[in-house]
């Protein structure tokens, strides 16, 4: 079962929980809703609401969505770059435009579809039925490395290391605009946006993000940038850079939709990872290089 989580503003007072619920949620209609709520999945502070209770600002709103069916996912032959294979995990060099896991839009040609057919019908019992061998992911117009386990005693050791901290995850982006510090930390707790429940924001009651940064190079309203996550929050690194007024080079949700149209997605890459294999104690180290769209954009800046 998959649940999606909540919080109702003082100004939603008065509003219909299903409208509520529907708005908040671009991929669940009205009808849709209102069945949730005939079925008790979903629920105000812990209790099953009714499709037409209001809302007095301030709750929390849970959604229990039916568990999808493992055997929708379908492997299909998608060619994977694999940078590491062992018999317990792989390390993908995920290219841009890949989605991870299928998703309401995207319920084929996803890296998981990819990662059956490369792995075998044994992988759907590896973590989440819904994005199985899954540990961490990747926006889907973000390039670079990614892990995915391949038995689950290597899914549960390398949970650990994430929710510990302890994997090392350094990207490269080009932002907009100068960076005056050669290096920093943006120490700001990142939760869901309240309006566009699609999009992540800087705000109080968010979860602790903590993201470390170094100039590699200036150029003219640009700068490249080296970023190591201390945390891994949903579009940190974005909603981070946008935060201090940076935001990543052709992110069209968090940056200006206009004057970089050539770069089809944000010039940001996933380029080295560290960790200690959960099942053998080996300590990897792995590096994507640059891909082509990123060395492109940073040779049209050279020549500015």
């Amino acid at each position: 079962m998959k649940r999606l989580e909540l919080y109702a503003l003082p100004e939603d007072s008065g509003q219909r929980i299903d409208l509520f619920v529907s708005q908040s949620c671009p991929q669940l209609t009205r009808n849709a809703v209102q069945r949730l709520c005939g079925e008790g999945r979903v629920l105000v502070e812990g209790e099953p609401a009714l499709k037409n209770r209001r809302l007095q600002g301030g709750e929390r709103v849970e959604i229990l969505l039916p568990a999808s069916a493992p055997a929708e996912l379908q492997p299909q032959n998608i060619p994977l770059a694999i940078v590491y294979e062992d018999p317990y995990l792989l390390v993908i060099n995920k290219p841009r435009g890949l989605v991870v896991h299928p998703a309401p839009g995207h319920e084929q040609g996803t890296l998981v579809n990819g990662l059956l057919y490369h792995c075998g019908e044994e992988l759907r019992r590896v973590g989440d039925p819904e994005r199985p061998g899954i540990v961490h992911r990747l926006d889907r117009m973000t390039s670079g490395l990614l892990i995915a386990a391949k038995t689950q005693a290597a899914y549960e050791g390398l949970s650990r290391l994430m929710k510990d901290y302890t994997v090392c995850r350094i990207y490269e982006a080009v932002v907009h605009g100068g960076v005056g510090e050669d290096a920093g930390t943006i120490s700001a707790p990142i939760g869901r946006h309240p309006k566009d429940r699609k999009k992540m924001w800087v705000t109080e009651d968010g979860r602790e993000a903590v993201t470390h940064f170094r100039v590699l190079e200036r150029y003219q309203n640009f700068t490249h940038l080296e970023l190591r996550l201390e945390t891994g929050r949903t579009h940190q690194i974005r909603v981070h850079m946008a935060h201090r007024g940076n935001p990543v080079a052709g992110d069209m949700v968090y940056g200006p939709r206009k004057g970089i149209a050539s770069l089809e997605g944000q010039c940001l890459h996933a380029r080295t990872l560290g960790f200690d294999h959960p099942i053998t104690g080996m300590r990897l180290e792995l590096t994507s290089e640059l891909p082509g769209y990123f060395r492109q954009f940073l040779k049209k800046l050279n020549s500015m």
